[in-house]
């Protein structure tokens, strides 16, 4: 067996084109902003910071528009 070292790895310029390449559309304001409620009620930190980034992201206007 034969090890090739280093072990190449992609960077973060790399990922970050990748992810550039594919469109993820997200859900409607109004869903989340009804998943931001919910984490609320349920008092999940998490949750809601990640339903507040979304909502935000959803609502925000496209880069380069």
């Amino acid at each position: 067996m034969t090890a090739r070292w280093p072990v190449r790895r992609p960077t973060e310029h790399a990922a970050i084109r990748a992810v550039c390449r594919s469109a993820r559309p997200l859900p409607p304001v109004p869903a989340l902003m009804a998943a931001l409620l919910d984490a609320s009620e349920r008092r999940g930190r998490e949750g809601i910071c990640l339903a507040a980034h979304r909502v935000v992201r959803a609502a925000a206007p496209e880069v380069g528009e």
